[in-house]
């Protein structure tokens, strides 16, 4: 019998995954990190980037997140994320349009914009851009 563990992933405006898991990987701040069940506790800052969460063989789950907060439990992973999009539901043109939007902020020499917030909007925007062409890749 294979052994599970329950995931949920919470953003601030809504609960966007909670189920059963065998294995979930996310972009923890010292790098990849990939949890199984009876994991040992771990607290961790969460990187921008794609979490995976697989089912069982046949099907695993792609999110994006922007950041946050992991818990490990040895039968339960929560994942809080400053935003939390399922990888399906990410829209290519406003992560295209964004990465523009956020170029141009950076060229712009006039300090309309803050350009610690620009440089963060890009990065947010490429994440998801390369989420996207990854998926394609697997053909997922």
């Amino acid at each position: 019998m294979t052994m599970i563990v329950h995931v949920d992933i919470v953003s601030a405006e809504e609960e966007i995954f909670s189920g059963s898991a065998e294995m979930v990987f996310a972009p923890a701040e010292m790098g990849e990190v990939g949890i199984t069940p009876r994991h040992a506790p771990l607290i961790s800052k969460l990187k921008p980037g794609e979490v995976r969460i697989k089912i069982n063989e046949a099907e695993t789950h792609h999110f994006y997140i922007s950041g946050g907060l992991l818990e490990v439990q040895p039968h339960m992973v929560i994942i809080l994320a400053d935003t939390a999009i399922r990888a399906k539901d990410i829209d290519e043109a406003a992560a295209l349009q964004a990465k523009a939007k956020a170029e141009e902020a950076l060229e712009d020499k006039s300090g309309k914009l803050d350009y610690g917030q620009a440089q963060a909007q890009l990065a947010q925007a490429i994440m998801q851009l390369r989420m996207l062409d990854r998926l394609r890749k697997r053909g997922g």
